[in-house]
């Protein structure tokens, strides 16, 4: 059975090495290519693949979560979704994951790895990197983080948008000392960048 794909990548030097490497298996066709999650959702409608392979991000407009999602709640036949990045922050797998992702491969994997990932979720079955499955068992035996008061107070504006300089005037603190409390939320979150730390806290209901 020939797996018919879709490639959902902002870069189309990636996306024209993807094509070549993907031509080169014989059960493996190419069906279309997407620069932007918005393409990649009217291709998906359009040509029908069984799998689309999805990078997270995609420069202007939504990213790949998002895509993903709207992919799985609009289209039908649904294809299975197959991350392809180079990003694997926790909060970037679980909403991945959450947002119906039948697997997660990093971008550094062999070709043959990449070909039975894709044939596994063809076929609806879990595909993951080994760091990646390795961080998914690590974040469900780990319990969640414990945040100070005062952590939380910050995670909690964080989330409401605010600026670090927002932050400080609303608490009566410096921007340097917000800014050493995000440094210690994201060492305990597992995260790099403030959306990461939004998305986790949202996920582990870190705050009310």
């Amino acid at each position: 059975m020939t797996v018919r794909i879709l490639l959902c990548d902002d870069h189309a030097v990636v996306r024209a090495g993807l094509r070549a490497l993907l031509s080169s298996a014989p059960d493996i066709e190419v069906t279309g290519e997407a620069a932007t999650g918005e393409e990649a959702i009217a291709l998906t409608r359009k040509v029908s693949p069984d799998v689309v392979l999805m990078d997270l991000q995609l420069g202007e407009g939504i990213d790949g979560v998002e895509t993903t999602r709207r992919i799985l709640a609009t289209t039908e036949p649904a294809p299975h979704v197959l991350v392809l990045t180079t990003y694997d922050t926790d909060a970037d797998i679980t909403r991945a994951i959450e947002a119906g992702a039948t697997g997660y491969l990093l971008k550094a994997e062999r070709p043959e790895e990449l070909f039975a990932a894709i044939h596994a979720a063809a076929q609806g079955r879990t595909a993951l990197s080994p760091p990646v499955a390795g961080r998914v068992m690590a974040h469900l035996r780990t319990p969640r983080p414990t945040l100070t008061p005062r952590e939380r107070d910050i995670l909690g504006h964080l989330v409401q948008g605010l600026t670090n300089r927002d932050i400080a005037r609303t608490l009566f603190i410096s921007e340097a000392t917000v800014k050493t409390h995000l440094r210690r939320i994201y060492e305990k979150l597992g995260v790099t960048t403030r959306a990461g730390a939004v998305a986790t806290a949202k996920e582990q209901r870190l705050i009310p």
